[in-house]
């Protein structure tokens, strides 16, 4: 057989791989789609918990800073001298 005649069975066979190598790639490519939304989710999730928590945060440091500020007004206010 000359190497004219293999070529068309050649070919087949290359189209075929190529057909089967398309349809893994799509599939592993959907599946690391999938496994992207799913970290993203989380993400996104963890985000908000961390919004959360940053608000809880601003106002225990906000509350504090009151405390402060009135312990500071106690100690400048002049005490009456018991008799």
């Amino acid at each position: 057989m000359t190497k004219l005649e293999e070529l068309p069975g050649r070919i087949d066979d290359l189209t075929s791989q190529v057909s089967q190598l398309r349809t893994e790639m799509s599939a592993e490519f959907s599946a690391v789609r999938a496994e992207m939304r799913g970290e993203f989710a989380a993400v996104r999730a963890e985000m908000a918990t961390g919004s959360a928590m940053r608000a809880l945060y601003e106002d225990v440091i906000s509350r504090i800073a009151l405390l402060q500020e009135g312990l500071t007004q106690a100690k400048r206010k002049p005490r009456r001298k018991q008799q």
